[in-house]
């Protein structure tokens, strides 16, 4: 089977490659709205859902598909990604000091079978300054990262005290579930 990767994420497309497999980029614009009322926790496999949805029709037979969303969560609200540095320096400072949920919807499909899942990783920040968050925003331009920040750049390795759950998770893809999962396919 030859694996589609429905997303343009860097980030993914790493993680993915360090599973060892080899995979197609396919991607297709989707409207990532959802229901007012969804909980924020089915956010990230709902939007997952409708990415996989918008690329079934261009499956063949051969092929699986592997499409994934990533939400962080604080206080049972989401922040999404920031629309500009001052936006991005609020979000960090929600974030600064306390603990808050990064979750990952994946869904991974044929034309025969489907499997959605979401990943729940919680992510504890050490108190941030003013100083740091500015730095961190203006040298590595978090503004097409959920939560303002990438754990796996320089904001993670002085910010984050610890984690629990996957790190990959909060990358962008729970590869020890993911590749659990295409095993059996």
């Amino acid at each position: 089977m030859k694996i589609i990767l429905g997303s343009k994420s860097p980030r993914r497309k790493a993680l993915l490659s360090e599973l060892g497999f080899s995979f197609e980029i396919r991607i297709k614009e989707t409207d990532e709205s959802y229901p007012n009322n969804l909980p924020a926790e089915d956010v990230a496999e709902f939007i997952a859902m409708k990415k996989a949805d918008a690329l079934f029709e261009t499956l063949l037979e051969d092929e699986i598909l592997i499409c994934a969303d990533t939400t962080v969560i604080i206080d049972e609200q989401i922040v999404g990604k920031p629309k500009s540095r001052n936006h991005a320096i609020e979000i960090l400072q929600s974030l600064s000091g306390r603990s808050h949920k990064v979750i990952t919807g994946v869904v991974v499909q044929s034309r025969h079978k489907k499997n959605a899942f979401s990943v729940s990783t919680c992510v504890y920040f050490q108190p941030l300054s003013m100083e740091m968050i500015q730095y961190y925003i203006d040298e590595y331009k978090p503004y097409d990262k959920a939560g303002s920040y990438g754990i796996q750049e320089w904001i993670g390795s002085v910010g984050v005290k610890k984690i629990d759950g996957s790190f990959n998770n909060v990358v962008g893809l729970p590869t020890q579930e993911l590749y659990s999962i295409l095993k059996q396919f």
